[in-house]
């Protein structure tokens, strides 16, 4: 971490910091998914819309991110994008009060989700917990189990999507079943592409990971692989749906040029994670407008 960011970190007030861990930046990327295919399956904006949205967009954030900056502390202060908008360098002191503050913020929403929902919406619940908890907390350490690290990576996005069709009840028929393996195949190859850049930070704090496994080069074309395997999946959606498909190009675009990354130089794809980070704004304002069309029409129509 730069003396700039530790700078930074000190400087903050602990509730700040604390907030920080959760990735601001990020909350949509779940609280989006929950709210759209809620509506999709024939919700309505109700409680449960409400409630499900609302803890997709902080509290599930801050278990998902919180966690796991408390307990990979010793990457983290070895990783010089830490320190911003990508992820704090908590405190030590902070991690205990983080930790808590996971716990206290998290626990109404959940008990208010099994409450509205039913045994198939709370089974949905229970394992995007038990999958937000695993990657990385002692004992389980998904994020250290290469190739388990993305596939639970993955689940931390698409499991919102799948509670808000369980919780609505929606039904999960082959076109859906189609979207939500699309959307899961590039969780698997976003997760892979962004282990990239911290493969020579994770093995300095003695973590593993499916980019210190593979390495630069055959991670980066496994997370290229991934997104192929996501565009051919979303080409089975029904017209106009189908054009989802040609949302993976840019991810594509993104990841190509470190085909032939030197493994000395896998902190030169944080480039293209910053990237990613703001080519899913674009992706979640197009996919909006896809929606619509494909459920109301073309104006004029």
């Amino acid at each position: 971490m730069s003396a700039a960011a530790q700078q930074r970190s000190a400087q903050s007030s602990p509730f700040a910091q604390v907030l920080a861990s959760s990735r601001p930046l990020s909350w949509v990327n779940t609280a989006y998914p929950f709210a759209v295919a809620y509506l999709l399956a024939g919700g309505r904006v109700d409680l449960a819309w409400v409630v499900g949205t609302l803890w997709c967009l902080v509290p599930y954030n801050l278990l998902m991110y919180g966690v796991n900056d408390v307990f990979d502390y010793e990457s983290d202060i070895r990783n010089p994008r830490k320190g911003g908008i990508e992820g704090v360098v908590l405190d030590r002191g902070l991690h205990r009060a983080t930790l808590w503050s996971v716990v206290v913020s998290n626990l109404p929403f959940v008990v208010a989700l099994v409450l509205l929902g039913d045994l198939r919406s709370t089974l949905v619940l229970a394992v995007s917990v038990f999958a937000l908890v695993a990657y990385s907390a002692p004992g389980l350490r998904f994020k250290e189990r290469p190739f388990l690290d993305s596939l639970t990576s993955s689940t931390h996005f698409v499991s919102p999507a799948v509670l808000g069709i369980a919780l609505a009840g929606g039904t999960f028929d082959p076109v859906t079943l189609a979207a939500l393996t699309g959307f899961f195949a590039w969780g698997v190859g976003s997760h892979a592409f962004g282990a990239v850049q911290d493969i020579e930070a994770d093995r300095a704090g003695g973590i593993a990971s499916i980019g210190t496994v593979l390495g630069a080069r055959r991670t980066t074309g496994f997370a290229l692989l991934a997104y192929l395997v996501s565009g051919l999946l979303l080409l089975a959606l029904p017209w106009p749906s189908t054009l989802a498909a040609a949302l993976v190009l840019p991810y594509l675009a993104n990841v190509v040029p470190y085909l032939r990354l030197e493994e000395a130089e896998c902190e030169r794809a944080h480039a293209g994670w910053r990237r990613f980070l703001w080519l899913n704004y674009l992706t979640g304002f197009l996919l909006i407008q896809l929606i619509i069309v494909a459920t109301i029409g073309l104006p004029g129509r």
